[in-house]
């Protein structure tokens, strides 16, 4: 543990590379069954054309552009000295393997760039995949992230992710057979969950053995099926005192060396709704307050 009371992935990073490391998000070009036709169109309710939680990429430019420029901004902010290329929208394993590895390896050889973290979806990982990803695992620093969202097989279906809870647990066991890092990420918030249905989420991931866990507010962005849903009055989303309760809840269920690589969202330019989670470190600020209010910290719970 670090100075927070969970155990937070920034710091992993530091220890290992010995100085600031920050991901830099692209967009390779990939698109996403639940798109194109092969599971459904139109995507997750709250995903819009531009991918879930892409704001800011350098789109149309090559892997090898998008990185260098997105370096300059690291350093010039952070005064980030490693990075690590995050293929981001979409499904970034839904491609001929051949394809995949160009782009990989496109990655990795940008200066500087130390490791690979790959997001896709549970149905994205035919066995070809999975060899050429733990493949990578033993090249360099790999991490795979897995949309899981909800635990919850009604709140699947009615969000659109296009597959239910046994097809994300069969993709995360093989992965982990394999030994690769793997994050998944979870929505807290979903309509019609209750309580008990959220926090039943920890538990599984601890069963699971996960690496890493990235912890998303509901918020409501442009374009998208969900900002019809709020326009009209059908969505009901947290407040922020609520939403703080429910991640210190959660963490508390959460096996201690798990690694937390988010605990909110910003939405960024496209936030729709709640407009309090656009100050993001006010929400951070909150989450540390009421650990340390209730004396607790990851795992407190187990």
């Amino acid at each position: 543990m670090n100075d927070k009371r969970y155990n937070q992935f920034s710091e992993e990073l530091k220890r290992l590379f010995g100085c600031r490391v920050h991901r830099i998000s692209v967009d390779a070009g990939f698109t996403c069954p639940n798109r194109d036709g092969s599971v459904a169109t139109g995507g997750c309710v709250f995903c819009s054309d531009r991918g879930s939680g892409s704001f800011g990429i350098a789109r149309g430019e090559s892997v090898a552009a998008q990185l260098e420029l997105g370096k300059e901004v690291m350093v010039r902010k952070y005064k980030a000295k490693k990075f690590l290329a995050y293929f981001q929208p979409y499904s970034n394993t839904y491609a001929p393997v051949a394809t995949l590895r160009s782009l990989y390896d496109a990655a990795l050889a940008v200066p500087d760039i130390v490791g690979l973290i790959v997001g896709t979806r549970p149905d994205c990982l035919p066995p070809e995949v999975l060899e050429l990803l733990s493949d990578y695992h033993r090249r360099t620093w790999f991490w795979l992230e897995l949309g899981l969202q909800s635990p919850v097989d009604r709140t699947l279906a009615s969000i659109g992710r296009g597959h239910d809870l046994a097809t994300f647990l069969a993709a995360a066991r093989r992965v982990k057979e394999l030994g690769i890092r793997l994050c998944v990420h979870v929505i807290l918030g979903l309509p019609g969950e209750s309580r008990e249905e959220m926090l039943s989420t920890p538990g599984l991931l601890n069963d699971l053995g996960v690496d890493g866990v990235k912890i998303h507010l509901l918020h409501v962005n442009k374009d998208t099926r969900l900002a019809a849903l709020y326009e009209r009055g059908e969505l009901l989303l947290p407040e922020r005192e609520e939403y703080v309760g429910l991640v210190c809840d959660f963490l508390e269920r959460l096996r201690p060396e798990i690694f937390i690589q988010r605990l909110t969202g910003d939405g960024g330019k496209d936030l729709v709704a709640p407009q309090w989670s656009a100050a993001k470190f006010e929400v951070l600020n909150a989450i540390d307050a009421e650990l340390e209010r209730r004396g607790s910290r990851q795992g407190s719970r187990l």
